[in-house]
């Protein structure tokens, strides 16, 4: 425990001593906190809203119909079922294709995360995962575990993404778990079916866990789920967040074999349930797929070739990944010179918001600034007139 002076009476305070290590998000320029940062994105009416992946191609259809309802019905005066309605349930499992499966909802893909570390992870073990990625990933599992293993994923030679061959060089007899995103927050890089059999063979072979966050998964071309491979060592995370468009009502959910979510259960906080509107809004998402997938999925498949035809007209930057799998990629910036957080900083001035590098990279955080590009075409026609113009004052520093 430390103390600390109280300026305003001179009592001396009884602060705790922080249990984990703090994982700081820096704010841009001219602002002092990053909730400062994030508040003034959101009260942005103007921004054009390329720096968290989240979606914007949903209009008025029958999931902002549903929790309307919801509301107005005052169904938010009621605790939900504490685990999930079982029509979500039952919903997800059969979006996934799965079978003899329990699910938990939570509210977010995120909590599924903690919640599977908290669950699983001992003193003792270490976890794989992959540098860039999606860094909370690991400062969850540093909580828990001995240690956390980033391999850097960042280069051509692996397709930029953690690949059996990496897994394996990295693996030892304390591994308890290996992490997957996929498709990956920052890259956009996906597996082939070869890849995920690979996967579910290294999970049983050495009686550990792999945790498949499917966070971007119906951007994908295709997608193979390790699940159906490896049931019993499969830890799925699931979120609403992103194809779905219900970032910021905070829902997801955890799906495997029925010992490992009891498990999972065990470690609950919020063991009052979720956010009921959101979840009424969650089965409409899923009763209602169909009927718009193929156009947020089209759309945004043109605008990333959009961004990359305007991409190979600058000098100096370059796609790595190219096309993406996920609603999200990353421009290379080295070439040219220029640290992403300066290109963010200057895009933010133009009310254009991205993402630096560091934000999911603690090796190649200067390098890349990554771009969500799940918005309406015309505000990505306009991110494509500005990028270039940034780049040539950038460089010319």
């Amino acid at each position: 425990m430390t103390v600390e002076k109280n300026n305003k009476t001179d009592e001396k305070l009884s602060v705790p001593v922080q249990k984990y290590k703090e994982s700081r998000k820096l704010p841009p320029e001219g602002f002092e906190s990053a909730n400062d940062f994030f508040n003034y994105t959101f009260e942005n009416k103007n921004l054009i809203w390329m720096g968290q992946n989240t979606n914007h191609l949903h209009y008025e259809d029958d999931i902002n119909n549903a929790m309307i309802k919801s509301i107005k019905n005052k169904e938010y005066c009621k605790y939900p079922a504490p685990e999930g309605f079982p029509q979500l349930h039952e919903l997800i499992l059969k979006d996934l294709d799965l079978e003899d499966m329990s699910v938990y909802i939570s509210a977010g893909a995120t909590e599924s995360l903690h919640l599977c570390m908290h669950s699983i992870l001992e003193e003792n073990d270490n976890v794989i995962t992959c540098d860039p990625g999606y860094l909370i990933i690991g400062s969850f599992a540093e909580r828990f575990a001995h240690e956390v293993k980033y391999v850097p994923i960042y280069n051509k030679e692996c397709n930029y993404k953690l690949t059996p061959k990496l897994v394996r060089e990295n693996l030892d007899e304390n591994t308890k778990i290996i992490v997957l995103i996929d498709p990956l927050n920052p890259l956009g890089t996906s597996y082939t079916e070869e890849e995920i059999k690979e996967f579910a063979e290294i999970a049983i072979e050495n009686n550990i866990y792999l945790i498949h966050d499917i966070t971007y998964r119906d951007f994908a071309r295709e997608h193979f789920l390790v699940a159906k491979y490896a049931p019993k060592h499969t830890l799925t995370i699931f979120s609403f967040s992103k194809i779905y468009g219900m970032a910021g009502v905070r829902i997801g959910a955890v799906i495997g074999v029925e010992p490992l979510i009891s498990s999972i259960k065990n470690v609950v906080v919020n063991d009052l349930g979720v956010n009921i509107i959101a979840q009424e809004g969650a089965i409409a998402a899923l009763k209602s797929k169909s009927e718009w997938i193929d156009y947020i999925k089209n759309t945004t498949f043109e605008n990333q070739k959009i961004i990359k035809k305007m991409i190979d007209t600058v000098d100096g930057v370059f796609l790595p990944v190219y096309p993406s799998d996920a609603n999200m990629m990353v421009i290379d910036l080295t070439g040219a010179g220029i640290k992403a957080k300066d290109m963010s900083n200057y895009l933010l001035k133009k009310d254009i918001f991205t993402r630096e590098g560091n934000y999911t990279s603690k090796l190649y955080g200067d390098n890349y600034l990554r771009i969500s590009f799940s918005i309406p075409t015309e505000e990505i026609k306009v991110f494509c007139e500005e990028f270039p113009k940034a780049v040539e004052a950038l460089r010319k520093k």
